[in-house]
């Protein structure tokens, strides 16, 4: 029992000591020193001060070259090819009145030959009538009596004998004309697609000879959204297509790594928008496409090419360019007030592209912010920095 005693003392007496050491250890460590924390720096952002003036926005488009006249040439009668020109082949180029095609003429020259005899025969006909009217006349006259019947007089013979002269000149001119049509000529200055005939064919009338297409004058249609169309001043109505005044088009290709240009004009719209597309199609004209200059390498602006097409647009005035990367939701941007706390201010979109957003909707001296901020928070206050108020001034006129 005095055993037990002793060692329950010894007990209770380590657990003191142990909750003594562990209470000193707590009051007695070092406590940790109070760090001030600082509110973070404001965003340092680039801002843009509005500056609105008179802009010239370009619109982009794209189309592919084709022919303003394309035809099919066909001949009027029939024979067979004896004879065809050297440049009677696909891709050719012709002038006005150039003869591609001869067609054997023999019975066309006969028919002229017996349409002259008709014609003499006629003529034969009408002055043997004239001349029995006459005698007629005369013997009423030496009757006395000064009046006298058609019949007599030979009136309904004559006027026979004139229609019959009238038809054998026709037929005088038909033949005429059915021998020159043994030639097929152009209609017009072009180029040859594709042949279709070819020497020692017998051909009949409307058998296609070739498909050609004029090379003076050269269009592309160019498919063009509302909000495209609005800003050009489009020849839509009689009385714009008798102005002089079309919208200027810059077409261009990239051809061996090098792009050309080639100036052309607005000239019209096609008559109605495109039900699939809801597209309006304007037509761009170029004149005199496969002139070629000797002082430039720039190749002809040849059917079939696809160009994208630079149209000249409508004065917009107090309009603004600014980048795309500052919009936000397709049509926000970011300004600052006087305390340089950042708010949404939405804008009126006049064209966008990929690069930049045109707006006639910006006060003078708004401070716009430049840089793109991930997660902005109206009201959030930021350090501005400022820029050039313009991000590309080739456009302002």
């Amino acid at each position: 029992m005095p055993l037990f005693n002793r060692q329950g003392k010894i007990t209770v007496a380590a657990l003191l000591a142990g909750i003594l050491f562990i209470v000193a250890v707590a009051t007695l460590k070092p406590q940790p020193e109070k760090v001030k924390r600082l509110p973070p720096p404001p965003l340092l952002v680039e801002v843009i001060d509005a500056a609105p003036q008179t802009l010239r926005p370009t619109i982009s488009s794209q189309g592919t070259v084709a022919p303003r006249r394309e035809i099919d040439l066909v001949s009027q009668v029939s024979g067979k090819v004896v004879a065809v020109d050297q440049r009677y082949a696909s891709g050719s180029f012709f002038r006005r009145g150039d003869k591609l095609i001869q067609l054997e003429s023999s019975d066309y020259e006969f028919a002229v030959i017996r349409a002259r005899a008709q014609l003499a025969k006629a003529e034969e006909q009408v002055a043997l009538e004239k001349g029995r009217s006459r005698q007629a006349k005369r013997e009423w006259r030496d009757l006395g009596d000064n009046t006298a019947n058609a019949l007599f007089l030979r009136a309904p013979q004559l006027a026979s004998a004139e229609a019959a002269l009238e038809s054998a000149r026709a037929d005088l001119d038909k033949a005429n004309l059915d021998l020159s049509r043994t030639s097929i000529v152009t209609p017009f200055q072009g180029r040859i697609r594709q042949t279709f005939v070819d020497l020692g064919q017998y051909i009949t009338p409307g058998t296609r000879i070739a498909k050609i297409y004029s090379t003076d004058v050269v269009e592309v249609r160019l498919p063009l959204s509302d909000r495209q169309a609005a800003l050009i001043d489009l020849p839509v109505n009689f009385e714009d297509a008798q102005s002089a005044e079309y919208p200027e088009v810059v077409l261009q290709r990239n051809v061996g790594g090098k792009t050309y240009k080639w100036q052309g004009k607005i000239v019209r719209t096609e008559a109605s928008i495109d039900i699939q597309s809801r597209m309006t199609y304007a037509v761009a004209e170029v004149q005199n496409p496969f002139k070629t200059d000797p002082n430039s390498d720039r190749p002809p602006l040849s059917i079939g090419l696809f160009v994208e097409a630079e149209i000249a647009g409508r004065q917009i005035t107090n309009a603004m360019e600014l980048p795309k990367n500052v919009i936000y939701r397709g049509n926000e941007v970011l300004v600052l007030n006087n305390n340089d706390e950042i708010s949404f201010t939405t804008l009126s979109v006049v064209q966008s592209d990929t690069d930049s957003v045109v707006t006639n909707s910006i006060e003078p001296g708004t401070r716009i912010v430049g840089t793109r901020i991930a997660l902005p928070v109206p009201g959030m206050r930021v350090k501005p920095s400022p820029v050039n108020a313009q991000t590309n001034s080739d456009k302002p006129l």
